[in-house]
């Protein structure tokens, strides 16, 4: 009966590793009262003692086997392994002290590089290229991770995957498998949190080189795309983790700042304004897109703080009163650019270099240049007859060009400020030079139309030329003509002027995320354009070959049939021009390629288009927060920048300070070169490591406690689950010792049997605390087992003896 009834409570308790002595489950079913009661109340506890004892034999065993027993290099290796794969710091400890005796032996004990060539190695539980370094670093053991490194052990990064040295090309002849799998679980070592923790020096900026890798990496080899990407994914997590850890305004200071004695090759030069930190690592973090780290609360407090400078109540003023100061700095843009150039060191000067302020008035000053261009427009209309002709004045649509210079000369002191490389980065510049590029042939073509006119009238040899370029009427113009060419760049570089005002939506967050929505569209049609060329240009090709031969249909004309394919696209259908009834053949495959081509491009490729837009819009709207926020710091940043205070077209003219800075610059240079040699040569900590090294320290704190919390818990369940068991348990012992005394007809209070059972579940309760406390390393004991020495059926044949 206690067998089929009990068996799976018991073997419950087994798997959770109470430990119940032989001693006590004999007192227990001999009915042995006293021997019970001494076993349980005893000090300490009769279980810890037989558990420490077992422990303390387990440990000795264990070294004398190390010291007395040779083995093999590989098994050393591979034990290893498994003690850091179970967190056994005991373990690794012993491994690594054995492993000291190698040191005589030709044996590079501290890389483990696993050796591909090796088919011995195929019988491991573990993939290729995992080192106890590495296994450690994936799962952040960072007790077992620190005593590797302190034992030198390492992790040399691999090879680039283009590499053709003799190793990567062996290794990739003979597994290639092997030799990618080893690199992933390198990958995985170097870009681990505790790896960072404990060998960087820079904990943040080695996580923000790996994070680029990473996406290179994903992109020269695609087919482990989703392992790079989740790698990088981890180094953002830790950059922005440690972050979080400065605890006031002075470590985020000193963490967002670098010093003199930092350099970084990504770090473009740039110089803030007065009184404006460099947010060295903002900039950096901008350039390597960690859009997480950029976008956390820290640094956006930072930013907007900065923008804000002394306007303390402009954060929180309302839509209206922004509104009213915006167009307060509209209307006198003029007057405030006088008091600046006058005085720019007044209280209106300093308050006119405050990142918002000097933001309001570039954007007040390109506004009035799009007002110019709309006027031109309009008044292009009043002086059609003189704009048509060649006796056209310069004067009446040449205002636009005073800007033009004032925005070429900005872009000038640009890349003098950034340099060329990191100026070419930004599309918005791209665009800004295409622009500015367009304009200027533009007004030249026309300077040139009235030179040419000039000087050839003054030449009695070219007088058809001279009455061509003065007096010739616009229907007599060649196609190549200088002034249509020039009135066709004008046109266009109108229309592009307005897509600029994009560049200042993302000061708002509605227009701004909808800004940035519209660059992923545009970027989804760029790559669907490439398809559709191909489609379009094999159907321009059979439809123009199929008519080609017959001069009486419109489609014999190649461009006659791109524009009627072209067309079709947005709905203009004229199936007219397909048929040709004398010509039944011809007429019915037209018809035939017609039908495929509207049913492909109309149907198939413009709904994928739709498709393609609009999932692209909705991960814009499931992340807008984060891609807003990024878009507005690359903005903020860009009016932190010292200089070009002064708006366009105001900036080409030469201010008393410009004059000043050119003159005391080339006094300065000499001491300059004198300042940066003594600044060398102190070997001191720059304090700024030494917040990232509490910041560390901080981290691994943190997540060691987040483990023990995360075991506790997991041990509070365990308990709670062990609570139920033993509860039936508790009811069923409670019968097995009922009918026990009902048999010998004795009669046992049940509250002290009851008061003895609990008194001994609560103890195997407390063991089972202890028990996983001290096991918290991760040491694995031997197995416990529950012994039942007699069944029910012997214990009635020894009572009937």
């Amino acid at each position: 009966w206690w067998r089929g009834t009990c068996q799976d409570q018991w073997g419950e308790i087994i798997n959770r590793k109470i430990y119940f002595p032989p001693e006590l489950i004999i007192a227990i079913q001999e009915s042995n009262m006293v021997m019970v009661k001494s076993l349980l109340c005893a000090e300490e506890g009769f279980i810890h003692q037989l558990v420490d004892s077992e422990e303390r034999q387990w440990r000795e065993t264990m070294a004398a086997l190390l010291r007395g027993i040779k083995f093999d290099f590989r098994q050393i290796h591979e034990a290893l392994l498994v003690a850091v794969d179970t967190n056994q710091p005991r373990v690794v400890k012993l491994l690594l002290d054995r492993l000291d005796q190698e040191k005589g032996n030709k044996i590079d004990v501290r890389s483990f590089s696993t050796a591909i060539f090796d088919r011995s190695i195929d019988a491991s539980q573990f993939a290729p290229g995992v080192t106890p370094l590495t296994l450690a670093c994936q799962e952040d053991l960072y007790e077992i991770v620190t005593m590797l490194t302190q034992r030198g052990h390492i992790i040399s990064p691999p090879h680039a995957i283009s590499c053709s040295c003799l190793e990567c090309r062996n290794a990739r002849q003979y597994d290639l498998l092997k030799f990618s799998l080893s690199r992933i679980n390198t990958y995985r070592g170097i870009a681990s949190r505790a790896y960072l923790s404990i060998t960087s020096e820079d904990a943040i900026l080695s996580a923000f080189h790996l994070s680029s890798e990473m996406r290179k990496l994903s992109k020269k080899e695609p087919e482990f795309k989703p392992q790079y990407l989740a790698l990088e994914q981890v180094c953002q997590e830790y950059a922005v983790e440690l972050l979080g850890m400065c605890r006031n305004q002075s470590e985020v200071s000193t963490l967002l700042n670098y010093g003199e004695d930092v350099s970084d090759e990504e770090l473009d030069e740039q110089t803030f304004e007065e009184g404006i930190p460099n947010l060295a690592l903002i900039r950096l973090a901008i350039t390597y897109n960690q859009k997480q780290f950029v976008t956390h609360p820290i640094c956006q407090q930072v930013l907007s703080s900065i923008w804000c400078g002394s306007l303390s109540g402009w954060r929180g003023s309302n839509t209206s009163w922004k509104l009213l100061v915006s167009l307060g700095i509209f209307v006198s843009m003029p007057l405030l650019c006088f008091i600046y150039w006058i005085a720019p060191k007044s209280k209106i000067g300093r308050t006119l270099k405050i990142p918002v302020i000097k933001f309001l008035l570039h954007s007040a000053s390109y506004l009035w240049f799009l007002i110019i261009l709309l006027t031109e427009s309009i008044f292009m209309e009043i002086w059609r007859d003189d704009i048509a002709s060649r006796s056209q004045n310069l004067l009446h649509n040449s205002l636009h060009m005073i800007w033009v210079v004032g925005f070429f000369w900005f872009e000038c002191k640009e890349v003098w400020i950034e340099g060329l490389k990191t100026y070419l980065l930004d599309w918005w510049n791209i665009l800004d030079m295409l622009v500015l590029s367009m304009y200027l042939a533009s007004f030249t073509l026309r300077i040139l139309i009235v030179l040419k006119g000039h000087f050839l009238c003054q030449d009695p040899s070219a007088e058809d030329l001279c009455d061509y370029f003065t007096n010739t009427a616009r229907e007599n113009w060649r196609q190549e003509d200088p002034q249509l060419i020039a009135e066709m760049l004008f046109a266009v570089t109108s229309m592009l002027s307005f897509t600029r005002l994009a560049y200042i939506l993302p000061a708002h967050e509605f227009l701004g995320t909808l800004q940035i929505s519209i660059g992923k569209m545009i970027d989804d049609m760029m790559r669907f354009v490439f398809i559709l060329m191909i489609i379009g240009t094999a159907f321009l090709c059979g439809m123009h070959n199929i008519y080609a031969p017959y001069v009486s249909s419109p489609l014999g004309r190649l461009n006659e049939t791109f524009n009627f394919l072209f067309w079709t696209m947005f709905g203009v259908f004229n199936q007219e021009k397909v048929d040709m009834p004398d010509h039944v053949m011809a007429e019915f495959v037209g018809r035939v390629l017609y039908g495929i081509f509207t049913l492909i491009i109309v149907i198939v490729l413009l709904n994928m288009l739709i498709a393609m837009i609009t999932n692209s819009f909705q991960k814009i709207e499931n992340d807008a927060d984060v891609e807003w926020k990024f878009a507005r710091s690359k903005l903020y940043l860009s009016f932190f920048r010292e200089g070009l205070t002064m708006p366009v077209p105001f900036n080409i003219i030469p201010s008393p300070k410009a004059l000043f800075y050119g003159i005391s610059f080339r006094s300065d240079q000499s001491g300059s070169t004198l300042n940066q040699s003594e600044g060398q040569g102190e070997g001191r900590v720059p304090y700024r490591l030494q917040v990232i090294k509490v910041l560390v320290q901080r981290y691994i704190a943190a997540a060691r406690q987040e483990f023990e919390d995360t075991k506790n818990n997991d041990v509070g369940h365990r308990i709670t689950e062990l609570n139920k068991v033993v509860g039936r348990l508790d009811i069923e012992v409670m019968k097995v010792v009922e009918n026990l005394h009902c048999r010998r007809g004795a009669s046992r209070p049940e509250r002290e049997t009851s008061a003895i059972l609990n008194d001994y579940i609560m103890r195997a309760k407390n063991h089972f605390h202890n028990f996983d406390k001290k096991e918290a390393s991760g040491s694995r004991g031997a197995g416990l087992q529950v012994l039942f020495h007699h069944s029910e059926e012997q214990k009635e044949k020894k009572e009937s003896r």
